[in-house]
């Protein structure tokens, strides 16, 4: 492996980290889609920090996509107290307004630039070792790998020095109030956080790469487990791991590594999404199945028992009247006698249906639960 192919595996990986630490509260407030938002409507925010320095490192440009995110933002919840609207509506009202402000500046005032549409969409890490940090003339690596380790680091700290408040705040904004956590201020410095992110991560791996990394590995951690802490470290890895996954699958395929990571990780959120062990579809599906197959269990022991408490009926049931007498499928009754059996709940004597002493027992305590 070289070190052109190790950088930017590395570049990806401390990217995917930075963006999933606050993509973790996003998901968790219910605003994955303000990622979005953000990620598309900065980009003003970012000419206007051009225009102004005419210096494309310049940190104003992270200064002026900060404060664009914050207004953001505070148009989508105005929009949305007003009740006109509700928040998904204003979303797809305000950012692509922004954004397109934002094309029409480039278009208009950065055409002879390297500052595009194209490059801002969709980045190319690709070229992330060719823009090298080398302050006083001595080489520390890719610019973009130092900017987004300081961005990562700046999120893990807010995260662990405002943990508790930020907790709080996420799962109940009135008890933070309460409890005078000023809810609204963490709310605008996590956003402005999101902004910064995002346009640290524009010129490595583009809008596209930073809403997949920000939302898709938070949201496969939250299937995966309902501990806070558990769920940002989840995040992170799964992050990493999708970073590191999709750049192989682009030398694989001979793709766009930028599109493969996302790719990745929506595979990543598939698996979690079906393979989850409490939450996943296929964990669901069997213990759906479990509980039907007790239920009908149950019924079979109860049906039998209201045979034997009944001098009318006599006790004389065979597998075949359980299709008549309970409507059921002649292999859905088959199985639940085959079951009982296993389970020494039932036995069959010439054919006829009858409970051994366990079975009468859990019959009675079924029928007391009813």
């Amino acid at each position: 492996m070289s070190a052109a192919q190790l950088e930017i595996q590395l570049v990806a990986v401390v990217v995917a980290a930075a963006c999933a630490l606050p993509g973790a509260f996003l998901v968790l407030r219910r605003m994955a889609m303000m990622s979005d938002a953000v990620s598309h409507s900065i980009l003003p925010g970012i000419v206007v920090g051009f225009l102004l320095t005419g210096d494309l490192s310049s940190p104003w440009l992270i200064v002026g996509a900060a404060a664009t995110g914050l207004v953001t933002v505070s148009l989508v919840e105005f929009i949305g107290r007003s009740r006109l609207l509700k928040e998904d509506a204003a979303i797809g009202i305000v950012f692509p307004v922004l954004f397109s402000v934002g094309v029409l500046l480039i278009a208009r005032n950065a055409g002879d630039v390297h500052l595009d549409v194209d490059a801002v969409l969709l980045g190319e890490i690709a070229f992330a070792p060719f823009d090298r940090f080398a302050p006083l003339g001595l080489d520390l690596g890719p610019r973009s790998l130092w900017v987004m380790g300081g961005i990562a680091l700046i999120n893990l700290g807010f995260i662990l020095l405002f943990y508790k408040e930020l907790k709080v705040a996420t799962f109940d904004a009135g008890l933070a109030a309460a409890l005078g956590f000023a809810p609204a201020l963490i709310h605008y410095l996590l956003m402005a956080l999101v902004s910064v992110t995002a346009v640290g991560a524009f010129d490595a791996v583009g809008s596209i790469l930073v809403v997949a990394l920000m939302i898709g590995p938070p949201a496969a951690a939250y299937v995966l487990t309902d501990r806070l802490k558990t769920l940002l470290v989840l995040s992170v890895v799964i992050g990493g791991l999708s970073a590191i996954g999709g750049y192989w699958l682009a030398r694989a395929l001979d793709a766009s590594i930028g599109g493969s990571m996302a790719t990745v990780v929506g595979l990543a959120f598939a698996a979690a999404y079906l393979f989850a062990p409490e939450r996943g579809l296929v964990a669901g599906a069997l213990r759906r199945e479990r509980q039907r197959r007790t239920f009908t269990e149950r019924m079979l022991l109860v049906h039998l028992l209201q045979h034997e408490r009944d001098p009318d009926r006599g006790i004389t049931c065979r597998s075949e009247h359980l299709v008549e007498h309970l409507r059921w499928k002649p292999d859905v009754a088959s199985d639940a006698v085959s079951r009982a059996r296993r389970s020494g709940l039932v036995r069959i004597d010439e054919g006829v249906l009858a409970l051994t002493p366990d079975g009468r027992a859990v019959a009675a305590r079924a029928v007391e639960e009813l």
